[in-house]
């Protein structure tokens, strides 16, 4: 049975007493116990929220990680970096980091490899932008982004992997993929999947849905039968409605 996921990314919010007080608060909170639960807080408030996530069901992720194991890459991190202070899951391929930094699918590939050469858990994200869609070569541009990104990986290492599709055009923008439109998109993740490996590994991957999921449309979401969760943005600022957005399985 795959797993149900509930990850929030804090992006570039909040500093260290805002992030210990929103653990505080989602601690506090009464959280769906068949949900997997995470927050990806910036780097700076990692090592701080695993220790005070030490005895929670909330586990904390990285929100992006540098592909080399060192070198002479001012303001970067390392896997290894991560896993160091306890971290142990990354995003990856985020819509914002393809956008604003470039980040392309081979490049993604090779952080995809390194996260997991050094133990860690995976949340690749992907989607397409608006225009994309409206061209109607949606499903032509997440086949390549998972393609090139992680079809280079044999079966066994997607036990180590989560999707996370964001149509980049309801990130931020307070628009939502309808869930049939969510649901459209994740079956034919699953398909794309089949074909390139088999249907038991189709079927076991957790893809989650991110992009303006709220506690009013998140149960609608995530009813949906190939929707497994959500990546979080805005509303997982707000331990209330985070809460909410978990307990909406």
């Amino acid at each position: 049975m795959r797993r149900k996921i509930v990850a929030g990314n804090w992006k570039m919010n909040l500093d260290a007493a805002a992030s210990k007080e929103l653990i505080d608060a989602l601690q506090a909170q009464s959280l769906n116990p068949d949900v997997t639960v995470a927050v990806a807080p910036p780097f700076v408030h990692l090592g701080a929220a695993v220790a005070q996530t030490q005895n929670s069901k909330i586990g904390v992720v990285a929100q992006n990680m540098h592909q080399a194991p060192s070198g002479a890459f001012t303001g970067e991190v390392s896997a290894s970096m991560l896993t160091s202070i306890g971290v142990h899951t990354t995003l990856l391929g985020h819509s914002e980091r393809r956008a604003y930094f470039h980040e392309t699918d081979a490049l993604l590939a090779k952080k995809v490899d390194a996260a997991l050469e050094n133990g860690l858990d995976v949340i690749f994200c992907f989607g397409e932008e608006l225009e994309e869609r409206k061209s109607a070569i949606h499903f032509d541009v997440v086949t390549r982004q998972l393609t090139d990104g992680l079809f280079h990986l044999d079966a066994a290492q997607w036990k180590k992997i989560v999707l996370a599709y964001e149509p980049v055009w309801a990130i931020g923008t307070g628009e939502t993929a309808s869930p049939e439109q969510a649901q459209e998109m994740h079956a034919h993740i699953r398909s794309v999947l089949a074909n390139q490996y088999d249907n038991e590994l189709a079927q076991g991957v957790s893809v989650l849905y991110g992009g303006s999921v709220k506690p009013a449309n998140a149960s609608e979401i995530f009813s949906q039968p190939d929707v497994d969760g959500g990546l979080i943005g805005g509303a997982s600022l707000n331990a209330a409605d985070f809460a909410a957005i978990v307990n909406a399985f």
